[in-house]
């Protein structure tokens, strides 16, 4: 290529996250990876480097292997550069040196056998980068990448100065970055082609020689909303390709390989903390975020608003684990396996049940369920399932490498999730329970060995700056493709109605003190108040152990109503037990006053709106799906039943008392809309509860988790309650 040429790297980012459905795979596939390809092998003169993650890949060569072989023949055509990264897409920054470097790795050694290819590159998932990257990506092989001009703006570079890439360095480790540009990511493919190609000629006037680099998501081409039509059956991809070779004159698209090859870096470059401009946004608490956009829009007219955007950074991506409490347990929990992981290697631990740990750890580390924004990323129940699933499964893997296949029994404390309490892990051959005694004492992860998963995999209602949208009801119609940036849809009426915030987490054995007469509808409401201090208060813990049994015992001092009270609560598993032993003591109960008790559990993993998902009775009938309100009263069982999975759970507690049980849903983005999506099932025993002659109130409960037999799991006919009952004993809102 002569130096007067215009280069242009467009690189294409192709994923789907660990656990996302099969189907959505196959849309992706057929509505922007097939017909990509089948548009792009028609113009020979361009080139293209592509970028697929390792759980597509995966999935396309199981499932469209020939897709992959026609993909090998361009690169052996030297028309697709295929860049690599990390096996599963997580976030770098999240991860241990080990595991950064063992990701990369292991995908350049796949990438490389299956299209036999030289792979220098890679793709940094969701561009989040932090300036010791660099060393541990040029340990892995790597040499170049390609990050966002919104990084290289946020170092002190002017705009006008990134028509090539840069080197930086660390320890010496050298390492080539390109600035991606965000101009072209909102032009291509939502503006007409010669929109595109009329920015880029001016820039080649500007810069003769020059180096522009496009990098965004594969899916833009088809699989985002209105994008299929646009794209394809519109004929704009064909008419941008056109464009480019016709402007071949000044214009040629190029690989970043060749790019490095054929142009000098235009300098050195130490690039700062950060992500793309949105995801920086997101990463805000949402007060602050809701100011950065109140600011942004009262600027936007400003006449000296492109300068002053230069100096608007946005957030950190680590403080999503701040923001979302859910994303910090789903990184902790992968950080204890990846530790406990390493900790068998350096004892000598090795063979296929080290391998299978570890393919399982990486593709719990993938990204998308550990934050939000745009997408539904963290309030995806599938997508956090399928972490814990991983995880679990890599937990098993290490017992077996340490030969634990039978029943066995332990318990530990630490600050596992860093907040600098301990928490406390029991675990059997059958559960693993996580609780918190800093945090109300609750339980707050339940990990269910048979099926691999975690049953309190919930989601806390919380404010997020789009639901400003929602309640106004500010719903734009686009029949035209516009970036999921600009869209606002509502996937369903009636949103605001749900837009109710908790003031605890939604997981289990959280204490309530509530009204005497509470209705059920004031906490479906999320208008109910809390007359005890128990929920989110500090519990002083202690671990018992016998050869056969453990035991975590919490103890908290507490008021409801501004009465003294005490409670002590147990939890205990056995050896070789599928069920968990709970115990309550409430003291100092006067003797003149009854207290509304409750005990809230909530249950995740077990889908509402199903009939093979359903609340069955002690008798054994159908109270209904599990999304079903209930407001029952003189019950002390209830069954979770769930067919699909062949799982039921049983509580049981020795005190006749009610029952409250209704779902949790949180009004969330994605890329098609606002959506309402399903997260937990609340299950609330509750108790007027008096004192004895010392002032002590106490139950016993137990949880049996069991896979029993089909025909327990057949959903007999809900019992239709007479008129001679009362509507209290059993009253079923939908």
């Amino acid at each position: 290529m002569s130096d007067s040429f215009l280069r242009l790297c467009l690189v294409l980012h192709n994923h789907q996250p660990v656990g996302n459905f099969d189907g959505v795979f196959e849309q992706a596939f057929q509505d922007s990876y097939l017909p990509f390809l089948d548009v792009f092998e028609s113009f020979s003169e361009l080139k293209i480097t592509l970028h697929l993650s390792g759980p597509l890949a995966k999935w396309l060569d199981k499932k469209h292997p020939t897709y992959l072989d026609r993909v090998a023949d361009l690169v052996e055509a030297g028309r697709i550069e295929i860049i690599g990264g990390p096996f599963y897409e997580p976030i770098l920054t999240m991860l241990p040196t080990r595991d950064r470097i063992g990701q990369i790795k292991s995908y350049t050694e796949w990438l490389q056998e299956r299209f036999q290819a030289q792979v220098d590159g890679m793709w940094i998932p969701e561009r989040v980068w932090e300036a010791a990257l660099t060393r541990d990506l040029v340990s892995a092989g790597i040499r170049y990448s390609l990050l966002d001009d919104f990084h290289f703006i946020n170092a002190g570079i002017s705009a006008n100065d990134l028509h090539g890439y840069f080197i930086t360095e660390d320890e010496g480790h050298i390492f080539r970055i390109f600035p991606g540009s965000e101009k072209l990511r909102y032009l291509i493919p939502f503006a007409e082609p010669q929109a595109s190609i009329d920015y880029l000629r001016e820039k080649s006037a500007m810069y003769p020689g020059a180096v522009y680099a496009f990098g965004d998501d594969g899916e833009k081409f088809g699989t985002w909303p209105e994008t299929k039509k646009h794209v394809y059956e519109d004929g704009w991809l064909s008419r941008f390709f056109e464009c480019l070779q016709s402007n071949r004159d000044w214009l040629r698209t190029c690989t970043m390989r060749e790019a490095i090859m054929s142009t000098p870096p235009l300098g050195k470059i130490y690039i700062p903390n950060g992500s793309y401009r949105e995801m920086t946004e997101w990463s805000y608490p949402v007060a602050r975020q809701s100011e950065f956009h109140r600011l942004e829009t009262q600027l936007h007219e400003h006449e000296q608003w492109p300068a002053i955007r230069t100096f608007m950074q946005g957030g950190f991506w680590r403080n999503f684990k701040t923001k979302y409490a859910e994303a910090n347990e789903l990184y902790a929990r992968m950080m204890f396996v990846s530790s406990w992981l390493n900790q068998a290697v350096q004892e000598g631990r090795n063979g296929i049940s080290i391998d299978t740990a570890r393919d399982h750890l990486y593709s719990a580390q993938c990204n998308c369920a550990y934050w939000h924004g745009a997408f539904g990323g963290i309030y995806l129940p599938h997508l956090r399932n399928a972490v814990y699933h991983h995880l679990i499964k890599a937990e098993a893997a290490i017992n077996l490498a340490y030969n634990r296949d039978k029943t066995w029994i332990e318990a530990s404390a630490d600050d596992f999730d860093f907040d600098g309490h301990p928490e406390v892990r029991l675990a059997n051959d059958q559960f693993t329970c996580w609780l918190s005694p800093s945090r109300g004492g609750i339980l707050y992860e339940l990990d269910v060995a048979s099926i691999a998963q975690n049953l309190l995999a919930t989601m806390q209602r919380r404010p997020e700056v789009y639901h400003e949208k929602v309640a106004a009801g500010e719903q734009e119609h686009h029949d035209e493709a516009a970036s999921i940036h600009d869209r606002v849809v509502f996937k369903q009426a009636g949103l605001e109605k749900h837009l109710i915030y908790d003031n605890y987490p939604r997981k289990s054995m959280v204490d309530h003190f509530w009204d005497d007469n509470i209705a059920l509808e004031q906490l479906t409401a999320g208008t109910a108040l809390e007359r005890g201090d128990f929920a989110e208060s500090a519990y002083h813990a202690k671990i018992r152990r016998k050869q056969d049994r453990i035991q975590v015992q919490m103890t908290r001092s507490g008021n409801a109503w501004g009465v003294p009270l005490s409670i002590t609560k147990g939890i205990t598993l056995t050896m070789g037990s599928s069920q968990i032993e709970i115990a309550y003591l409430i003291e100092g109960i006067p003797v003149d006053r009854l207290f509304r008790f409750a005990v809230e559990f909530n249950f995740s993993a077990l889908p509402a709106n199903h009939d093979d998902r359903w609340f069955r009775g002690a008798d054994g009938q159908s109270l209904g799906h599990l999304g079903t309100r209930l407001d029952l009263n003189s019950i002390n069982q209830i069954s979770l039943v769930d067919g699909w999975q062949k799982l039921m759970v049983t509580l049981n507690w020795d005190q006749v008392g009610s029952l409250w049980t209704f779902p949790i849903a949180t009004v969330s983005q994605s890329e098609a809309g606002f959506e309402l999506v399903h997260q937990s099932v609340v299950v609330q025993p509750n108790w007027l509860v008096s004192g004895d002659a010392n002032g002590r109130w106490a139950t016993r409960m137990t949880m049996d988790i069991e896979r029993p037999p089909t025909a327990l799991l057949e959903k007999v006919p809900q019992r239709q309650a007479s008129e001679s009952e009362n509507d209290q004993d059993l009253s079923v809102c939908r």
